[in-house]
C-alpha cells in the first residue's frame, strides 16, 4: 500500500478531535472518500456530511475530550487497523477501542468498523 497509514491514522483523529466546523469538515473530507461509511455499536455514518454530523454528535456528548492513538496503525493491501482512547484534557481514559478500515486507491478511508474495548 502506497498510503502513508500513519498519516491517515493521525488526519482521522484529528477529524475526531476538530471542534471549528469548517476545518473538521475539511478534515473528514480529507480522511473520508465521499462514500465512505462509519460504523461501531454507538454510531454510524455516512458520506462527508453523515460523518461530519456523526462526529460533531460525539463531539457534543464528549465536551472536552481527545481521541489519541493508543497503538498501530497496522496495514496490508488495502486494510488497516489501529487502536485509540478518548480521554478528557488530562485526565485518564474513558474508553479505549480498535478501528479496522479499509483504504480507498486514493488513500482515503472507505469504510471504518470500529469496536470498544471498554
Amino acid at each position: 500500500m502506497a498510503t502513508d497509514v500513519a498519516t491517515v491514522v493521525d488526519t482521522y483523529l484529528a477529524a475526531w478531535n476538530e471542534t471549528d466546523p469548517e476545518r473538521r469538515r475539511a478534515l473528514v473530507e480529507q480522511t473520508f472518500t465521499a462514500e465512505a461509511t462509519y460504523l461501531d455499536p454507538l454510531m454510524r455514518g455516512e458520506g462527508h456530511e453523515g460523518l461530519d454530523a456523526m462526529i460533531a454528535g460525539a463531539q457534543a456528548q464528549y465536551p472536552g475530550h481527545r481521541f489519541t492513538l493508543a497503538q498501530g496503525p497496522d496495514a496490508h493491501n488495502d486494510r488497516m487497523r489501529f487502536a485509540w482512547h478518548i480521554a478528557p484534557e488530562g485526565g485518564d481514559p474513558i474508553a479505549t477501542g480498535i478501528d479496522f478500515a479499509v483504504v480507498a486507491p486514493d488513500g482515503r478511508l472507505a469504510d471504518v468498523t470500529g469496536f470498544l474495548e471498554h
